[in-house]
């Protein structure tokens, strides 16, 4: 159980990632707090302070890689399986996806979208005239979330106590790359990112503001697709890829504009 001590710890870090540098406090609620945030293992949460100090994109990410296998936040739950899936793609991507938390094939193969939704979410990604290669690709859990000793091949959807626990790694790792936006897979992401709630159906369709400074677009999860085969739920899909393409900048045929309207 999370004493007194780890929840101010962690607490204060959140707000640390969130760009509070600065709270009200007496002597000796200050002496206290600095004996508490003392970093005393590789299990402490990120600085801003502590990547800057990295020169480049992979420094950083290989930095919160190493940081994530033992992130105290997560583990501290009790909740979330031994194995952590971090991340995928290239480093310099001018466009990052994130999804939900890593399944049965994900943990199985360590890596993101290693599944039938991610021979979907590859699908999409060829229709873009992109490759996976080029793009960068993570989770917003980065743990599968546990089921009981004999959970085998089952899923479930992150808490949102084990989102917030990972939110910092996710948020290190936007601040590292510098995309010019993002996609967020279906409505666990983009409430674990953006906040709030609400369906993807009413998130969809507008670019929304990460830090007043990173474009962010939601879109429905590739395993969706594969449960709804409607033209109507393809379309959807597309048309958030389409504003994506635009945003990059990336050439637009007739043809791709085409994909999936009513003939």
């Amino acid at each position: 159980m999370a004493t007194l001590r780890d929840i101010a710890r962690e607490s204060l870090r959140n707000l640390q990632e969130q760009g509070v540098n600065r709270l009200p406090v007496d002597d000796a609620a200050r002496g206290i707090l600095k004996a508490w945030c003392t970093p005393s293992s590789s299990a402490a949460s990120p600085s801003r302070s502590e990547i800057s100090e990295l020169s480049t994109p992979e420094q950083k990410i290989d930095y919160l890689r190493r940081r994530a296998v033992n992130w105290s936040a997560a583990r501290r739950l009790g909740s979330l399986r031994e194995k952590m899936v971090f991340s995928v793609g290239n480093v310099h991507a001018r466009l990052v996806l994130v999804g939900e938390a890593p399944g049965y094939d994900e943990e199985r193969l360590g890596e993101p979208f290693v599944g039938k939704a991610g021979q979907k979410l590859n699908e999409i990604l060829r229709a873009m005239g992109l490759r996976r290669e080029q793009i960068y690709i993570t989770n917003i859990c980065k743990f599968r979330p546990a089921m009981g000793a004999n959970q085998g091949t089952a899923n479930r959807p992150p808490t949102p106590e084990e989102i917030a626990a990972c939110l910092p790694l996710v948020l290190a790792e936007l601040r590292a790359i510098r995309p010019a936006c993002v996609v967020c897979l279906g409505a666990t992401a983009a409430h674990g990112l953006l906040g709030g709630e609400g369906s993807v159906s009413s998130l969809r369709g507008v670019w929304h503001q990460l830090e007043d400074i990173l474009p962010v677009r939601v879109t429905y999860h590739p395993s969706y697709l594969l449960r709804n085969e409607a033209l109507s739920a393809r379309r959807a899909v597309w048309e958030d890829m389409l504003a994506v393409m635009e945003k990059l900048e990336l050439p637009i045929s007739d043809k791709q504009r085409g994909y999936f309207l009513p003939r």
